[in-house]
């Protein structure tokens, strides 16, 4: 009997030896591989669409900055030509479309403004209801 336990362990030894050494299924390390890249994928996608959203609202805040500005300096221009003597124009910008509305004393005036505000940078086009009324000043 000793014979045949030590030809059974000599099978059976190596098999248990096999089996415990065999590493895990392929499947099951693919598996958490595949979902590691699935996560970085997802992270990246949010990480980019909240990338461009904070973009966008820096792009809206800077367009609304801009704006103002080119209306500050419109107003500042118009106020410091020697050639217009009016105080009643009001100048706003919206999208880098300004409106002048207001009153002057003469199509000069009013050519003269126009000319003004389509000068400045950041201008895309000047709309204008200014309107020639004798006696301003």
């Amino acid at each position: 009997m000793s014979l045949l336990y030590k030809r059974l362990s000599l099978v059976i030894l190596p098999a248990a030896l096999l089996a415990v050494a065999t590493p895990a299924p392929a499947g099951t390390a693919e598996n958490a591989g595949k979902a590691i890249d699935e996560t970085v994928e997802k992270t990246g996608a949010v990480m980019d669409s909240t990338k461009e959203t904070l973009g966008e609202k820096a792009e809206q805040t800077g367009d609304y900055l801009g704006d103002a500005a080119v209306t500050a300096k419109i107003k500042a221009a118009i106020l410091a030509d020697p050639l217009l003597k009016v105080l009643q124009i009001h100048v706003t910008t919206t999208d880098g479309v300004v409106m002048l509305k207001g009153e002057v004393d003469s199509q000069q005036s009013i050519d003269r403004c126009t000319e003004i505000a389509r000068s400045m940078k950041g201008v895309k086009s000047v709309d204008t209801t200014l309107l020639v009324v004798k006696g301003v000043s």
